[in-house]
């Protein structure tokens, strides 16, 4: 696994560039303009770690995206690989945010998937960098990248066994199906989304995978998703959806 050391000479930024940490102190407490400023930071780093990936990014390409000076960079991260790993949990908190308003106020647990995938793939379109820095991780930052998927399945796997109790899913190990239903999103989104740069996956596709899903679920869900009778609310409702929302 390769680490900051194995990236050629200033990729990382100038070594001997050491924090004053008084101004760190007086960055951090501002509530203001400091948040600001990192939260550039971060914003330019997943466009130049989506751009250039990992290896090829620089702390100077992302402080001129950000249209900060250098130093500004060391007040609030202290290397390439910290403000990587804050890309990661930013993306995380982003991504299951997105997912968990979209679902909101669903009435069953089939129409929460229904929304709640819908929300990830909006996500995803709008958010491209999601895959490329989350498969990054996988050699840059294992525990960021494990981290990303626990927090996932960990807002999944409760609504998951409510469900299962109140009959709609059927019983069964709810954390296992939490990670096969997000093993369906993610490979639908990397197909459809960042492969074929559709920006958005097809209304059929969307349909196939809900007839999928609602067979997984069982419970009082199987049966009541035919093909037809719910478009992806990507493209708009139609006759036969309920309109709720939640995850």
């Amino acid at each position: 696994m390769a680490n900051d050391s194995s990236v050629r000479p200033g990729a990382s930024g100038p070594p001997d560039l050491e924090r004053d940490e008084s101004v760190v102190a007086e960055s951090r407490s501002s509530k203001g303009k400091g948040a600001r400023t990192r939260s550039k930071l971060v914003q330019a780093a997943e466009e130049v770690f989506y751009t250039y990936g990992y290896y090829d990014a620089s702390i100077v390409k992302i402080t001129e995206a950000a249209s900060v000076a250098q130093g500004t960079f060391y007040v609030y991260f202290r290397s390439k690989k910290e403000i990587f790993d804050e890309v990661v949990a930013d993306l995380n908190r982003r991504v299951r945010h997105a997912m968990s308003e979209a679902a909101r106020g669903a009435t069953s647990r089939l129409e929460a998937e229904r929304l709640g995938f819908a929300g990830f793939f909006r996500f995803t379109s709008e958010h491209p960098a999601l895959y490329r820095v989350i498969r990054q991780a996988e050699f840059v930052s294992p525990g960021a990248l494990r981290n990303h998927y626990e927090k996932v399945a960990e807002g999944y796997v409760a609504p998951l066994r409510e469900a299962m109790d109140a009959g709609d899913v059927t019983p069964g190990d709810p954390t296992i199906l939490a990670w096969l239903l997000m093993a369906i999103g993610e490979s639908v989104g990397l197909r459809w989304i960042i492969w074929d740069e559709a920006k958005a996956v097809p209304p059929e596709v969307f349909d196939e995978m809900m007839v999928i899903i609602a067979r997984m679920l069982g419970g009082k869900t199987s049966g009541t998703y035919n093909e037809g009778t719910g478009v992806s609310p990507l493209h708009g409702e139609t006759a036969g959806d309920t309109g709720t929302d939640t995850d």
